[in-house]
Formats: structure tokens, C-alpha cells, sequence
């Protein structure tokens, strides 16, 4: 369908994740890191269609919850 996403600054993958497999929302794939000149733990996260970058927050539905309670570090 042309969609691909994009993380970065990860500490490690969940075990047994494969380039290719299919996630649900709410499925553990990694582990927020961090990386370079960062200051602090966080996700570099992409969502592109056809190889151009599209704004992830379009995408995402909380389901009524904060940020901070569906993203965590480990």
C-alpha cells in the first residue's frame, strides 16, 4: 500500500520483531533510547507514504489516554 514507518533513538527492538512484520496499536516493537546530541530519552517516529514523510500525528488515536501513559521507556 506504500506506507512505511520510521523509528529512531531506540535503546533495542522487541525480541523476535522482523523487518516486514505486521503491528497492532498497543504492540511493544522497542524501547525509547537515546542518541547523538539528545538530551533526554525520546522517539524519532516517521510515517511515509511512497517515500514521502507524512505527519504521524494524523495517524494516531490515544484513545482518551495521555501521551505520557503510551509512550514509555523501559
Amino acid at each position: 500500500n506504500g506506507y512505511s514507518t520510521r523509528y529512531a533513538h531506540l535503546l533495542n527492538y522487541k525480541s523476535g520483531l522482523k523487518k516486514g512484520y505486521v503491528v497492532k496499536q498497543g504492540d511493544t516493537i522497542a524501547y525509547i533510547g537515546t542518541s547523538g546530541r539528545s538530551t533526554g530519552y525520546h522517539l524519532h517516529f516517521e510515517i511515509r507514504k511512497d517515500g514521502k514523510a507524512l505527519n504521524p500525528m494524523k495517524f494516531i488515536k490515544w484513545k482518551g489516554k495521555h501521551k505520557s501513559e503510551v509512550i514509555s521507556k523501559k
